[in-house]
């Protein structure tokens, strides 16, 4: 007698359990669809388990740290001698703060009904998808699989790393040994966050970057800024910086045919990140410069699959994930919001913090838009000036005929609290007169956008 196998059908499956595969889950599920999440590691994926929640944890660590070394600056006056790092009860905390938030993601999972499965997923083709020897069949498919960081051809990197000698982002905050000095190679956003956390914790850093500057996507005048913030801070940044070996004390540099040899007690591979294209090779898509091609609605070449994240290799940010998650579902019930890829605000978590969404001045210039700019300083606000972080400056970049916002760049303390403002406004199409028009309240570090914007359409009231 042949036996009988049911195939188990679902509604949804979705790959990779990552910000933008779980928020897609739960959605997905409150529009009342059957949802299979597949989950090959740890459900919350990089970001809540060694990226965005866990660094923002350790720089909370080192900002009190720096805070406690400067009370002075506050009137109050302590031991300097018994302030201390206790580095593996920093870690201790970090995995607390992420044990608390991946367990709460699995409990709204559940609560929703999402089935969760552990394993590595294979799509067949665009309704079938086997797991841990089942096959799924569904009526949509999700692809948010993530990326990886890149290993560039460096010769005994591989080797170093094979012995913790050389880290990822990963596996950086899983070591409880903090290091006396730190290699990070590559200016990007994750390098300068890392160097920002152990710089505060006392450590000797050097970013190796090979462009001739850090930070490429940034404004150039808020990026000055900031490069100059950490040099003074204590940070070494060398630009064109091409690294040819990594030894078992450091790396053999070649900057402009001078060949210097750096050693560290631990380097940090911050070289980027590339797409995970393992698991959906048999569907055969469409594939852009970056990863998997989509449009607006996150919709693939293949009708009913969708991909999103970071496996489409650009705005690598968890926020854009979920958001791009809430898109596609929608989309499969009939609701249609189409993600304006030009309006996406992001953040580099450093001291102080950098926050932008939409042009930069060089993009404006490079576009031809007609434009005006206007600025202002931290350190002519009052709010700032009372918490002592008078370093940075606001920017916002506005169409000179209508004073439409086209970008706004803010360099300060609390500046990924603040671009939501700016979003918004984007979103809205809003203009410079209509944020003249809302009142912001006193004191804030708000009212500096309140201050920009008065800028834009004649001069800042306060300086």
């Amino acid at each position: 007698m042949v036996e009988i196998v049911m195939m188990k059908k679902y509604d949804l499956t979705i790959i990779g359990g990552g910000p933008g595969g779980y928020v897609a889950a739960i959605k997905a599920a409150q529009l009342g669809m059957q949802v299979v999440l597949i989950e090959k590691e740890a459900v919350g994926g990089v970001c809540l388990n060694w990226g965005c929640i866990p660094t923002k944890a350790m720089l909370k660590s080192a900002k009190v740290f720096h805070t406690l070394k400067h009370v002075d600056d506050y009137g109050i006056s302590i031991d300097q001698e018994s302030i201390a790092i206790d580095y593996p009860k920093m870690i201790a905390r970090k995995d607390s703060i992420v044990a608390k938030l991946t367990g709460g993601v699995k409990r709204l999972l559940k609560k929703n009904g999402v089935t969760v499965i552990e394993g590595f997923a294979n799509a067949l083709d665009a309704h079938h998808v086997e797991v841990n020897g089942e096959t799924l069949e569904s009526k949509h498919l999700i692809i948010a699989t993530g990326a990886s960081p890149a290993f560039p051809p460096i010769k005994g990197l591989t080797e170093a790393y094979d012995r913790g000698f050389v880290v990822t982002s990963k596996e950086i905050l899983m070591k409880t040994t903090l290091p006396k000095s730190l290699i990070v190679i590559g200016g990007g956003v994750i390098g300068m966050e890392f160097a920002t956390i152990f710089n505060t914790l006392g450590v000797n850093v050097k970013i190796l970057e090979r462009e001739a500057t850090p930070l490429v996507t940034v404004d150039d005048e808020i990026r000055s800024l900031f490069l100059k913030k950490i040099v003074k801070d204590g940070i070494t940044i060398i630009t064109g910086a091409n690294i040819t070996e990594v030894t078992n004390t450091g790396v053999i540099c070649d900057k402009g045919g001078v060949i210097t040899k750096i050693d560290a007690d631990l380097i940090l591979l911050a070289t980027g990140m590339r797409p995970n294209t393992k698991g959906y090779e048999a569907l055969n898509l469409e594939m852009s410069k970056t990863g998997i091609k989509v449009d607006n609605l996150m919709h693939t070449s293949i009708k009913g699959v969708y991909a999103i994240g970071d496996v489409l290799g650009f705005h690598m940010l968890a926020h854009v994930a979920s958001r791009e998650g809430v898109v596609a579902v929608e989309d499969m019930v009939g609701i249609e919001h189409p993600l304006n890829f030009k309006i996406i605000p992001a953040g580099i978590y450093t001291f102080p913090e950098i926050a932008q969404v939409g042009v930069t001045e060089q993009e404006a210039r490079a576009q031809e838009i007609d434009y005006k700019v206007a600025t202002f300083p931290l350190v002519a606000n009052g709010k700032a000036l009372a918490e002592n972080e008078k370093d940075g400056l606001v920017k916002i970049i506005a169409s000179r005929k209508y004073g439409e916002i086209l970008g706004v760049h803010i360099f300060a303390a609390s500046a990924t609290e603040m671009i939501t403002e700016a979003s918004l406004a984007m979103v809205l199409e809003a203009t410079a007169e209509e944020i003249v028009a809302t009142i912001h309240p006193h004191p804030s570090l708000s009212e500096m956008i309140h201050e920009v914007t008065h800028g834009i359409l004649s001069k800042p009231i306060h300086i």
